[in-house]
Order: structure tokens, then C-alpha cells, then sequence
């Protein structure tokens, strides 16, 4: 007599066991997966060389004569070392306007950084955290200004300083860029401080601190990667600027740009001075940049894992 079976989940239609193994991959996958091969990546080293070429060439061009630099190209350095020069840079700093025009960028770049940072991250809290009326109505203002192009402003605001008598001093081109810096300022603080969990701001208003304690003992700690992140686009936008200085800088109180922008139309076969005093010009910039790199690349990657 044999035993009685016993039937199994198969035999009573059940579900089928569980496939093992790795899903298949899509070309999309794929594709990603091979960005971190050894060839790609050196083919992404390759892609930056290449984007640095111009940098190198306007270095090259600064360190040799304005002889050299009409004789041969900037390249010819590399074969020849014995064109090095510092004599760009030595009658550069000898130059009144051009000097003059770095300390008048400073006197613009450093004022509008800073207002836009302070104001920025005191409405984007108050947009984020406090109750009043009409706050999203003024949220929908902000990101509606993100679109308004600074041509249209102008001529407006060009008559407006008339009146004020700002027209053509610093404070008129430092209050544009402050102006116009807003919006993108407190849309971006905005979006990082509502990711702050609400639970530590409960905890210190429970304790008794009032809202500007709360602001700088809890929001200003954790959205530090973010702020120093708008100082860094804020500082490049406004030291790079041309267009708002062209319009609102008068010759005193004109940026480097500008000053660069007028040696061109006057020399314009003066490489020597142009190379120098660009690199000069750019090398501020990227100073600034790699000195908050730490908390660029953390607020550019804020929000992205939890």
C-alpha cells in the first residue's frame, strides 16, 4: 500500500516560484553603467583639457610681449620658455583706470552678494515658516519675477535713478543687482529651508526662542551648504557682469568689464594688456569658487538623499 501524496502548490494552481536573478537591463542602463568605465572617464579628462585650452591661451598671452603675441601664437610658448614676461602685469598695476575699475568691481560684487544672501534667506524663512496673510500670493509674485528679463527694466529704472540721482554711481548698478538677484535668491533658499524638519523649529520655539533666534540658532546652521551656494552664483553673475555696468557705471565708477570692454574699442590690437588684465579678472572668480567648493557641491546635492 503506498502512501498518499500530498499535493503541492503547483498541482493547486498556486503562483509559480519566484524567479531568481538579476532583472534584464534596459539600453538606458546600460548607457549609465558605462559611464564609469576607465575609457569613458578618460575621455571626460580629455573633454576638460580641452575646455581649459582657453584659459591657457589667455594665460600664455599675458606672460609674453606685445611683440611676441603679434609675431607668432600663444602656443609657441610651450617651445619657446624664453618669452616668459611679468612686464604685462607690472605696467598693469601701474594703470590708474584699470586698477581703479578692480576696486570699483569690489565695491559692487561685495555689497550686492551680501544683501542678497541677508534679505534672501530672511524672506525665504519667513515664506517657509511663518503664517501671514497672503503668504503663498507672495510666493507666486517671487517665481513670477524668476522670468522678467533685465532688458525690460532698463530704461524704466534708468529714468528712475535720474529722479533718485543714482545714475551712474555704484550704488545705482550695486541696487540693480540686488534687485533682480532676489528672486532667484529666495525661490532657491525657500525650496531648502522647507525640507528642515518642522519638529526642531517646534522644539526651540517650545523652549521660548522667538523667530529670528529660531532663524539663526536652527535654519542658518543647516542651510549653510545652500547659502554659500547662492554667494557663489551671486558673487560670479555680479563681478562677470557687462550689461547692467555699461548702462548704470559711469567712467568713475565703472567695473573691470567695463574698463576691459573700453580698452578694446580704443587698442584693439593691445592682446598684452586685454590677456592680462582678463585672466586678472578671472582668477578672483575662481578663488572664490574653490574656496566654497565644500559647501557648493554639498548645496548643490542637498535634498538628494535623506
Amino acid at each position: 500500500m503506498t502512501a498518499p501524496t500530498i499535493p503541492t502548490t503547483d498541482d493547486l494552481g498556486g503562483p509559480p516560484d519566484p524567479v531568481t536573478g538579476s532583472p534584464a537591463r534596459g539600453l538606458a542602463s546600460r548607457v549609465l553603467g558605462r559611464f564609469g568605465s576607465g575609457t569613458v572617464q578618460v575621455v571626460l579628462v580629455l573633454v576638460a583639457l580641452f575646455w581649459l585650452v582657453p584659459v591657457l591661451g589667455l594665460l600664455f598671452s599675458s606672460l609674453r610681449s606685445e611683440t611676441d603675441n603679434a609675431d607668432s601664437g600663444w602656443w609657441t610658448l610651450l617651445t619657446a620658455p624664453a618669452q616668459l614676461t611679468l612686464h604685462n602685469y607690472s605696467d598693469l598695476l601701474a594703470n590708474s583706470a584699470i586698477l581703479q575699475s578692480f576696486g570699483n568691481t569690489l565695491l559692487i560684487t561685495v555689497p550686492a552678494t551680501v544683501l542678497v544672501v541677508v534679505i534672501s534667506s530672511l524672506a525665504a524663512y519667513a515664506l517657509a515658516w511663518i503664517e501671514f496673510p497672503g503668504r503663498d500670493w507672495l510666493t507666486i509674485g517671487v517665481v513670477a519675477l524668476l522670468v522678467l528679463p533685465i532688458q525690460v527694466a532698463l530704461i524704466p529704472i534708468a529714468k528712475l535713478y535720474g529722479g533718485l540721482g543714482v545714475f551712474g554711481s555704484i550704488t545705482g548698478v550695486v541696487l540693480f543687482h540686488v534687485a533682480f538677484g532676489l528672486p532667484f535668491a529666495i525661490f532657491l533658499l525657500r525650496n531648502f529651508f522647507s525640507g528642515i524638519p518642522q519638529d526642531l523649529l517646534e522644539a526651540a520655539r517650545m523652549d521660548g526662542a522667538r523667530e529670528l533666534t529660531v532663524f539663526r540658532k536652527v535654519v542658518l546652521p543647516i542651510g549653510l551648504p545652500a547659502i554659500a551656494s547662492l554667494a557663489i552664483f551671486q558673487f560670479l553673475w555680479v563681478w562677470n557682469d557687462l550689461l547692467v555696468a555699461l548702462v548704470f557705471a559711469d567712467a568713475d565708477s565703472a567695473p573691470i568689464t567695463v574698463a576691459l570692454q573700453t580698452q578694446l574699442r580704443q587698442f584693439g590690437s593691445n592682446v598684452d594688456l586685454l590677456s592680462t588684465g582678463s585672466f586678472l579678472s578671472m582668477l578672483v572668480p575662481l578663488v572664490v569658487f574653490f574656496a566654497f567648493q565644500r559647501f557648493f557641491v554639498q548645496g548643490v546635492l542637498a535634498g538628494s538623499t535623506k
